[in-house]
């Protein structure tokens, strides 16, 4: 995705300065072009590139004979000239319970958003952008950031010929200077499917959402328009404060705010809807979702969010890999979260939780949930954490968030496909292994579910699910909960040394307790 823009000429090469021209009677002052820019998606902003154009002509006088006698000086200001050329500025766990839905303990990853300790790499690996007492949070840092984008502008305008050509163009008294930047109309209207045409299309249907526990805790996270009917997409754990007797507001990229209520929320699968209140004003436009099944690595990808309460922020990267298992936590003490993950390095920071995750034809492909921290371990959810993007971000997929979207607006409570057994999950890279026990001294099996009817026992390790490779406890999770109950899946398991295959009947279990 790129906006392709041409210039007109080639600026003067940078380090140089051109001589000034011979007097002549009309000597045309010669005008570089508008710079062009190619927006890249990847990991990282790409450092401003020369304009691309036709060469160009020398400067009108630059190549004349030196007449006889010096011609008397123009009435008026001189030509303006271009400045000199600048620098570059430099630019994973204990038991799993039951299979159907229930950690003793589990590794997590630190999820972002809304935190109820509300303070980055605080008790539990919280990831949270704060709420602040009085002010929004971007109001509350809106000096330090206009501060920022200044600074940025000054230091764009010294790289030589790359970002625009300035004029000073001096009154007669000498007493004024004015500063003109010369447009290019290609670049001022944004091709279809870059980036800020993505991102102007999306913006509108993204709010910034602030949850306020009854006891004053909460914070900031994101959320995008579902439907017609107020209905808004986001993460259970930006929620999550607010859901008992708590404060939900919404706002919108126009600066409108609206009340709103949780309609349902499911923990497992960290997805949550709320619905606004009272917008019979509101400009609702749901995001078009797009289809997670297709998606390949190397895809282009967009975030928006409001990371640490900066609303509307858009970032760009790639999907970095596919079906990635991912056991997350919002630091509540509640169970935790289990995806089967698109991982993107599109800058993902605390406060983009819940926000969209879209692909180059502005659909939605997932819903930014999570980030790897990095600990002394390296692993999800490490003690020491780094408080920012280090460009691993995962996001649930959006067909298995659209599933639980509507389960939870038809009854409010989700629905988890499950096995009904016990498995490990401490033991990694060998696969699942059903346990000896269950929670309190029950069956690891449950006689008479799935898992018992298709003939699997305790000590059998579980090591694929239809084509996908089962290398963990949280990783049979995660698989199981892409699909739904009554889906029939071939699990392939070893015992004995033996490898084997069974086809199981997935069942449900309703509701997070």
């Amino acid at each position: 995705m790129s906006t392709e823009n041409e210039g007109a000429a080639v600026p003067p090469e940078a380090g140089s300065r051109p001589a000034p021209p011979a007097p002549h009677p009309d000597p045309a002052p010669a005008v570089p072009p508008a710079p062009d820019f190619k927006p890249a998606v990847g990991t990282a902003p790409a450092a401003p590139q020369a304009p691309i154009g036709p060469p160009g002509e020398p400067a009108a006088g630059s190549g004349l004979p030196e007449p006889a006698a010096p011609a008397p000086a123009p009435a008026g200001p001189p030509p303006a000239t271009p400045p000199a050329p600048g620098a570059d500025p430099a630019r994973s766990g204990a038991w799993w319970s039951e299979a159907d839905g229930r950690p003793q303990d589990a590794s997590r990853a630190a999820s972002h958003g809304d935190a109820h300790e509300g303070t980055p790499g605080g008790p539990g690996g919280v990831w949270g952008a704060p709420l602040p007492p009085s002010d929004p949070p971007a109001r509350k840092r809106s000096g330090g950031l206009v501060a920022a984008l200044l600074a940025a502008v000054l230091v764009a305008g010294g790289i030589g010929g790359g970002i625009g050509y300035w004029a000073a163009d001096r009154e007669a008294g000498g007493d004024s200077t004015t500063i003109s930047a010369l447009g290019n109309p290609k670049s001022e209207s944004r091709a279809p499917g870059s980036v800020s045409d993505i991102a102007g299309k999306a913006l509108p249907s993204v709010v910034t959402i602030e949850a306020e526990g009854s006891n004053g805790e909460g914070g900031t996270g994101t959320g995008f328009v579902y439907d017609k009917q107020g209905h808004i997409l986001t993460n259970n754990h930006v929620v999550a404060s607010a859901a008992d007797n708590g404060k939900l507001t919404a706002t919108f990229s126009n600066g409108k705010r609206y009340t709103a209520e949780v309609v349902g929320r499911a923990q497992g699968y960290d997805v949550a809807v709320i619905k606004l209140k009272n917008a019979s004003d509101a400009k609702l436009t749901p995001l078009p979702l797009g289809d997670s099944d297709k998606v390949s690595v190397g895809d282009a990808t967009v975030a928006i969010g409001a990371p640490f309460g900066l609303s509307g922020t858009v970032t760009t990267g790639i999907v970095s890999a596919k079906n990635r298992p991912v056991a997350s936590s919002d630091g509540g003490g509640g169970n935790a979260s289990y995806m089967s993950a698109l991982q993107t390095d599109a800058s993902i920071n605390p406060g983009n939780s819940g926000g969209p995750l879209l692909n180059a034809d502005g659909g939605v492909i997932g819903i930014n949930s999570a980030i790897q921290s990095a600990g002394n371990g390296g692993g999800l959810g490490g003690e020491t954490q780094q408080s920012g993007s280090i460009g691993l971000g995962f996001a649930i997929p959006i067909n298995q968030a659209k599933n639980v979207a509507q389960q939870l607006i038809k009854t409010g409570e989700p629905v988890y496909p499950v096995i009904e057994a016990t498995v490990n999950m401490k033991d990694t890279g060998n696969g699942a292994t059903i346990a000896a026990n269950g929670a309190g001294g029950t069956p690891a099996v449950v006689p008479g579910g799935p898992a018992d009817k298709a003939g699997l026992k305790s000590g059998d390790v579980i090591v694929k699910l239809n084509d996908t490779v089962i290398d963990s406890g949280p990783t049979l999770i995660s698989e199981i909960w892409t699909h739904k109950p009554g889906d029939k899946v071939t699990i392939t398991y070893k015992r004995d040394g033996k490898q084997s295959t069974t086809q199981v009947t997935l069942g449900q279990r309703k509701g997070d307790s």
